[in-house]
């Protein structure tokens, strides 16, 4: 649903025809990144005869050729008061001001909403790493014309947060119990169906198949409990996992053919295990030729899916979307498979709160990352109807927000952003990226491989720099055994890295001074570390 209130900003006016201009605190204001509104002076007859490109380092577009007016975009990490001086120091144009973006600034009234980091990030840990629901909101909330079947351990169909948006089969509904009223196959199948148990009743006796629900779509703005991040969505249960947690490949395929039969338009996958089967990729295609998106947690084994695949997540089909999960500073969580082939974004899936049959929990797994995409991707069908499967793979991969642990770990090089993907753009370059810094060569390697039982310890200083990183070439050790450890000046621990990281970069310290200890056990002994650069500003 579309609202038309805004809330007014408070703005410096640039006026016009002054010869000097005063942008002070223009950087405070929410503006759309490297985007500038500019109004030409009327002496410029015609923006066709006009070069447009020698203001803008990324594109210009007209906004109204009756008024001059023209929106140039320049680069993100571009300081704003910077480009504005470089505009209007141009002969041909009368101003120019950012782009500011005006909002209702409309949160939902759930209590629990400033529990949920994955939403709304305003201080739990780093600020602004989450999924960038606060803006998305204020474009779209949802739609009860999109689908989405959590197959999973069920969902409790009963608790205030999920009920007003379960999805329910009409036809058995309202129908004659005992018969299959929709002659789909299965009696009395309400609100999905039980796998497991081989019954009409998908109620979650775990509590998993409830989470990831209320992370997608749990009921927004109704004054009580927690929001997903779609406030308005209908949730197919589809119960094919146990009350142990475990569940056959047999129900796995009948709950992937339900959903695709029954129209879901998502399908949310927080499950894996096994081998190739081509039964289940079968399956998944299936999905794909039906128009359905299939979501899928990319695994919490710390294993790279490229070298080794984790299934379903890792099945070439065009709907399959992989989500690895970060913790509430931007890092890739321990746990969390990755893969830069293989892995499309990340998503919140550290101490995620959410509801469960016996009342909120926060758990923590790439099954908690999941719903945060299936959540973004109904929000996404809720704006674009007509959007097939691959358009919303494609834009989530797209504008994804840059986080640097992220770069080559997925394919997206970040975290899932409801707020751009609904706009269509691209998420600016994560400014605390080492990537985008200046660099220097540097040398510092171990043996290779390293010895058992090592303990070494290296100081690295840079004069004059306010920050520094170290650029790793390569990096293997043995996972959570043999392990680098970062400090800064004042001997604080910045971070620990262990297993594959190449072609990475360390935490970044404050100052010019990192300390690095390296320390092995007796066993494994792998390649060790080769450090060919130093990123700094």
């Amino acid at each position: 649903m579309k609202r038309i209130s805004i809330k007014k900003i408070c703005v410096s006016l640039i006026a016009i025809g002054l010869t000097q201009y005063t942008f002070a605190n223009v950087e405070q204001f929410e503006a759309v990144p490297g985007e500038y509104v500019v109004k030409l002076k009327n002496d410029v007859k015609s923006l066709t005869d006009l070069n447009l490109e020698k203001f803008a380092t990324q594109g210009v577009r007209v906004i109204s050729e009756e008024n001059n007016t023209i929106l140039v975009k320049r680069e993100f990490l571009e300081k704003t008061q910077f480009a504005l001086t470089a505009l209007n120091n141009q002969p041909e144009i009368e101003y120019a001001e950012p782009n500011y973006i005006y909002r209702t600034n409309r949160l939902p009234d759930d209590p629990e909403l400033s529990k949920l980091w994955g939403l709304v990030n305003k201080g739990n840990a780093l600020a602004g790493v989450d999924i960038g629901a606060e803006q998305a909101w204020d474009i779209q909330t949802g739609s009860k014309k999109v689908i989405v079947a959590v197959i999973d351990t069920g969902v409790d169909y009963t608790l205030s947060d999920l009920s007003p948006n379960m999805w329910t089969n009409d036809a058995e509904l309202n129908g004659e119990a005992g018969k299959d009223d929709d002659g789909n196959g299965y009696i009395d199948d309400v609100y999905g169906y039980d796998f497991a148990n081989t019954d009409s009743d998908p109620i979650d006796d775990h509590g998993h198949g409830s989470h990831c629900s209320g992370t997608i779509g749990a009921k927004g703005n109704d004054g009580k409990g927690l929001v997903g991040v779609a406030w308005n969505v209908r949730i197919m249960a589809l119960k094919f996992l146990t009350k142990s947690g475990s569940g056959s490949l047999e129900g796995a395929l009948k709950s992937i053919d339900y959903a695709s039969k029954m129209g879901a338009n998502i399908m949310s996958n927080s499950w894996g295990g096994g081998s190739h089967s081509q039964a289940l990729e079968d399956a998944i295609k299936r999905a794909s030729d039906a128009g359905a998106l299939f979501v899928a947690a990319a695994g919490n084994h710390s294993g790279d899916n490229d070298a080794k695949p984790t299934y379903p997540a890792t099945y070439d089909v065009e709907n399959v979307v992989s989500v690895a999960a970060i913790d509430n500073n931007g890092r890739l969580a321990g746990f969390s498979c990755y893969g830069q082939k293989t892995v499309d974004v990340a998503a919140p899936g550290v101490g995620i709160l959410s509801s469960t049959p016996g009342g909120y929990k926060s758990w923590s797994g790439t099954s908690m990352a999941t719903p945060h995409v299936s959540g973004i991707a109904a929000l996404l069908l809720s704006e674009f109807p007509e959007m097939t499967h691959k358009e919303i793979k494609e834009r989530l991969i797209a504008t994804a927000k840059p986080l640097s642990q992220l770069r080559v770990k997925t394919v997206a090089g970040g975290v899932a952003n409801a707020y751009y993907a609904l706009l269509n753009e691209p998420a600016p370059k994560d400014p605390n990226d080492p990537y985008y810094w200046a660099s220097k060569e540097y040398k510092l390697e171990t043996a290779h491989p390293y010895l058992g039982s090592t303990s070494k310890q290296w100081v690295i200083e840079l004069d004059s720099v306010s920050a520094m990183a170290l650029h790793f070439k390569r990096f293997d050790t043995e996972k959570s055994y043999d392990k680098v450890t970062f400090k800064d000046a004042d001997g604080n621990i910045l971070g620990i890295m262990s297993g594959v990281n190449d072609d990475s970069f360390s935490p970044v310290v404050t100052g010019g001074k990192m300390i690095i200890q390296f320390d092995s056990d007796k066993s494994v002994n792998k390649f060790g570390f080769e450090i060919d650069a130093i990123s700094y500003r």
